[in-house]
């Protein structure tokens, strides 16, 4: 189990069983609900998830036709990304774990919209152009 929350700790959460899939986007979207480069994602089957605490402080923005982000409305802290493609499927943001997670981003997706300011180092991880097939859910 893995134990995350936003960073003034007014929404909490929990995370059944290990995390096994994780992206770095580099979507201007992303960017923006990050205020950063990209925005790292663990992806995992919906019913993993688990909110503890503070599910009233949890404010969804329609961000395209069919993609919620979901942020803290106190703190700010981005949380979730959810995409009505696929409704059994969360994506929750990596930096908002308590602890150590044992998956590390294995891939980088939307790298064609990487901010121009950005040197990505040759990491290895592969660079998708766009995203890879989010028809296909995560086994976890």
């Amino acid at each position: 189990m893995h134990l995350g929350s936003c960073l003034c700790r007014a929404v909490r959460y929990e995370i059944d069983g290990s995390l096994r899939r994780s992206s770095h986007c580099h979507c201007s979207m992303c960017r923006k609900f990050h205020g950063a480069a990209c925005g790292t994602y663990t992806s995992m089957k919906r019913e993993r998830l688990r909110i503890v605490a503070g599910a009233d402080a949890i404010t969804a923005y329609a961000s395209s036709e069919h993609v919620r982000r979901s942020f803290c409305s106190r703190c700010g802290s981005s949380l979730f990304f959810e995409d009505d493609k696929t409704p059994e499927v969360i994506d929750v943001t990596l930096g908002t774990l308590d602890d150590e997670p044992e998956v590390k981003p294995a891939v980088h997706i939307f790298f064609a919209d990487k901010a121009a300011w950005e040197d990505v180092p040759d990491d290895g991880l592969p660079r998708f152009e766009q995203s890879y097939p989010r028809e296909t859910p995560p086994k976890t």
